[in-house]
């Protein structure tokens, strides 16, 4: 019998479940998603003992109930090998995604700011991508001469990093434009061809966080 997709249970919008869906994508894995709309959902899931810290993303895969964003993108990374070929790969590997996830965690705070704060927030983010992150992953790109950033393979590290310069081109559509490596690298990552299916409409990819969303997480997890 064919193993069960894995589930996914989470708000319907990016968040910091929008990183599980782009791995699962990348490695060519279907999967569903329970959709939480209300605190009583929620409520549920911590009653029935489904949530290790009361906290989603949760998702329900190989019999376990996964909690942690970056313990759920780990494993997935591991079990579709793209979590590179030994120790010293894998260190590297994190490193970079853990560097991009804190750009990242800017964009996913970014609409539940005050409006007053959301203009101020966006030169910020831009400062910091340009000045702090931007730079160390354009002369990786530069010094080894390949198109993947670990290992010449694809890895959990050119996913996160393809997420979250597109969610920056979003607000700032020139944020590369001193980049040359960045935006070959985005051209080259966006056409592997599970990701390029992600990213045409009618995939599980989700739009740019709007009002509704903003609202629903606000009705589900403020007290």
């Amino acid at each position: 019998m064919m193993a069960a997709k894995p589930k996914l249970h989470y708000p319907n919008g990016r968040g910091r479940m929008e990183s599980v869906r782009w791995v699962l994508a990348a490695a060519g894995v279907e999967f569903d998603e329970e959709f939480l709309e209300t605190k009583e959902q929620l409520q549920k899931l911590q009653d029935g003992n489904h949530l290790l810290f009361q906290q989603v993303p949760m998702v329900e895969i190989d019999g376990m109930k996964l909690v942690q964003t970056r313990s759920i993108l780990h494993y997935i990374a591991e079990k579709h090998r793209l979590f590179g070929k030994d120790l010293k790969e894998r260190t590297l590997i994190d490193m970079y995604v853990e560097g991009t996830l804190d750009l990242l965690e800017l964009i996913i705070m970014h609409p539940f700011l005050k409006p007053d704060d959301q203009q101020k927030e966006v030169v910020n983010m831009a400062q910091k991508a340009i000045i702090r992150y931007f730079p160390v992953f354009e002369k990786v790109l530069r010094d080894h001469g390949q198109r993947f950033l670990v290992g010449n393979q694809l890895s959990l590290a050119d996913i996160i990093l393809l997420q979250t310069i597109l969610a920056l081109e979003e607000k700032i559509p020139n944020i590369l434009s001193a980049f040359p490596h960045l935006q070959e690298f985005t051209v080259k990552i966006s056409n592997i061809p599970t990701i390029k299916k992600f990213l045409e409409p009618g995939s599980k990819k989700k739009p740019p966080p709007d009002d509704i969303y903003v609202r629903t997480v606000y009705n589900i997890f403020m007290p």
